[in-house]
């Protein structure tokens, strides 16, 4: 993300300082927390004063103000990787070989290695802190009347490999739970205030998940210990002691000191890159006041109507939205400038560029939630045009509906950032017009007439050639890939495709090798479809699909609460009458969305309550951004209605907007 948007003016100017100050607030808060792992480290109850006077020489030594520089080092590289790798926007898995490949991506098998180079440096810091039997990596070792050996120290060893892998399960942990994800409180606090409520939450977290990444640990040393150990004797000539316990066994892991000192380590450890990741989000998603308009041109660029209307960075966008929902409920100051009027002409410039915005976003939304529901229904699968007229002619209806509420603003064309992950769409179609499962041939208002008459022609070599009496009769594999000869699952008889086909298609069909060669990897992807492990990495996770869709709804929920409150001042604040020409078309958006988002709750994979989660540092908060925005929507709606009351009767609307809009005015929703 860094490297894409550095050019704008908000990250160099806003964003960069930010990060800076979140990297900068972690270094100083270094010296209490390295004081408090000191402590904990060579605490000892039977000598408390002693034990405070040799922490008190450790950290002031300089071997110790040199190994703090080093960790200090670390610290900021954490603090810049989070810059570089965050988004406002989560990437959703949809399968568990989608997870994998994510894993598996280039930048992130860089990312880990990077993570397990910086947490052996922390392990060596904290080696070096301890002391004792930890602090060399080396000793003479030999028996009397022989030159002297060097042994291997296998304890600073296990420190080390201790620090590189629980810096991989960190960077493994973030990438599986999107640690980078950035998600904006629901409720607006002081920088302060956030810190010190989220502080017991990391030292919890932390130290659960060095429990749980030491036990791992402990498990892989104890079967795989010996590798690292004889690789190192071997590259640099050293021994093992007899004399000494190794401690890939049951009893020399069992040393509850051991223990200890790794866990207290792996705790530091992770507490240090936690708050960086903490101090960062608090600080990028402080709200930023933008000017609604200006008097110099060069400053135009900066005003909130055009910082909506660009695409990238998307952290932009969603500031900006931020903004707009606080100023529309709080700021009647700018409530003013966005009701008034250009001088000279007396056009509402600053409201028109806002609520078009604001309704291209919920109109795109609506759209994909459209297409998704329509792949679903059909099962990934393209509809014949004998079962699917009912359902053609309802989403025609609905595409109507919606081009016209777009006729009063925007078009579509314009740049919407905020879309869905990769999961949801396929890879033929266009992002913003496509959805999960959707076959090139979907029968939708997204297909023209002669995709959908090629959707009618079967091959015969498919399974669902001919009758087949009922469509239970045979089960449909795991789907693995989507290709544009997907067979149907219409259970009647099929129609026969020589009427449908112009000679130019005659002469366009696959020869047979062509053929062949499909009747191949229809075979091949069947047989792969049986096996178990193939199957469970190619299923859809449940409801993947379904969060991914609203993986960026935390921008539509902004808009409908800036529309919302921008249209419920309007009615005792807005003297010229400039909100009152959009409000048939901001009805009308609203209430697609709704109807869409009821009909996407009632799929049968969707569920309709949040799940409970436990917090923490990974905590999903994208998987209730759906509820969220439903609970949103209909606020939003209410705010309107209970407003103007009686007065909606006047607007100008279709009979089925009409009709629901009646159930909001008499609290029947």
């Amino acid at each position: 993300m860094f490297s894409a948007d550095q050019n704008c003016w908000f990250v160099r100017k806003v964003i960069c300082w930010r990060a800076a100050a979140s990297i900068a607030w972690a270094v100083l808060l270094l010296p209490p927390t390295t004081a408090v792992f000191v402590i904990l480290s060579k605490f000892s109850l039977l000598f408390p004063i002693q034990t405070l006077s040799e922490c008190l020489s450790v950290m002031t030594s300089a071997s110790g103000i040199l190994s703090f520089v080093l960790l200090c080092s670390v610290t900021t590289m954490v603090g810049f990787l989070i810059f570089v790798y965050y988004t406002v926007i989560p990437t959703v898995a949809c399968s568990k070989i989608a997870l994998l490949g994510h894993l598996l991506h280039p930048r992130h098998v860089a990312n880990s290695l990077l993570h397990c180079f910086m947490g052996i440096m922390v392990a060596w810091w904290a080696a070096v802190t301890i002391g004792g039997r930890y602090e060399m990596h080396t000793y003479p070792c030999g028996v009397e009347d022989a030159p002297p050996q060097m042994c291997l120290n296998e304890y600073h060893l296990i420190l080390l490999l201790a620090g590189a892998f629980v810096g991989f399960s960190h960077n493994l942990f973030g990438v599986v739970h999107n640690m980078n994800y950035v998600f904006f409180p629901t409720v607006q606090q002081y920088k302060y205030l956030r810190f010190k409520e989220s502080l017991p939450l990391v030292v919890k977290c932390s130290a659960a998940q060095a429990l749980y990444s030491i036990r791992n640990y402990i498990l892989v040393y104890f079967f795989l210990g010996y590798i690292p150990r004889e690789w190192i004797c071997k590259m640099f000539n050293l021994h093992l002691n007899s004399s000494t316990h190794r401690l890939d066994t049951i009893s020399g892991l069992l040393d509850l000191t051991l223990l200890y000192h790794l866990w207290t380590s792996a705790t530091f450890l992770l507490f240090t890159w936690y708050m960086a990741l903490l101090l960062f989000r608090i600080f990028i998603t402080e709200d930023y006041s933008f000017p609604i308009q200006s008097s110099f041109t060069e400053d135009v660029h900066q005003c909130l109507p055009r910082v909506l209307s660009d695409p990238k960075p998307g952290i932009l966008k969603f500031l900006a939205l931020q903004d707009l929902a606080l100023f529309s409920q709080h700021s009647p100051w700018r409530r003013g400038e966005v009701f008034s009027l250009s001088q000279p002409g007396g056009h509402p410039h600053n409201w028109n560029a806002i609520s078009k915005e604001c309704q291209s976003l919920l109109a795109d939304l609506t759209q994909r939630l459209i297409a998704y529901h329509d792949s679903v229904a059909t099962n990934g699968r393209a509809k014949s045009l004998s079962s699917g007229s009912g359902e053609l002619k309802s989403t025609s209806d609905s595409s109507s509906a919606i081009s016209g509420a777009e006729d009063q603003k925007s078009p579509m064309a314009r740049n919407v950032p905020i879309q869905s992950p990769d999961c949801v769409f396929g890879s033929t179609q266009p992002r913003h017009l496509t959805a999960p499962f959707t076959p090139p041939y979907q029968d939708s208002y997204f297909s023209s007439p002669n995709l959908r008459r090629l959707a009618t022609s079967v091959y015969q070599g498919s399974p669902w050639h001919g009758t087949v009496q009922s469509p239970h009769i045979m089960r449909r594999a795991p789907k693995l890939w989507s290709t544009p000869t997907d067979s149907q699952s219409s259970g009647s008889p099929l129609l026969s495709a020589a009427p449908l086909l112009s000679p130019k298609q005659v002469a366009d069909q696959p020869g047979l090798l062509a053929q062949f060669l499909h009747n191949r990897k229809e075979q091949v992807k069947s047989f792969l479809s049986k096996r178990v492990l193939i199957a469970y990495l190619f299923n859809k996770l449940p409801e993947a699909s379904s969060e991914a869709l609203f993986a960026g709804s935390q921008a539509h929920i902004w808009a409908l609460e800036g529309l919302s409150y921008l249209v419920q001042a309007s009615f005792s604040e807005d003297h010229f009458g400039v909100v009152q020409t959009a409000l048939p078309s901001i009805l009308s958006t609203m209430l697609l969305l709704q109807e869409a988002v009821d009909r996407h709750f009632k799929l049968p994979h969707a569920s309709t309550k949040p799940m409970r989660t436990a917090g923490g540092m990974g905590e999903p908060a994208y998987k209730t951004l759906r509820f969220a925005l439903r609970a949103a929507l209909k606020t939003a709606i209410y705010r309107i209605t209970t407003t103007f009351g009686d007065h909606l009767n006047a607007v100008h609307m279709s009979a089925e907007h009409r009709k629901r809009l009646q159930l909001f005015l008499h609290y029947k929703e």
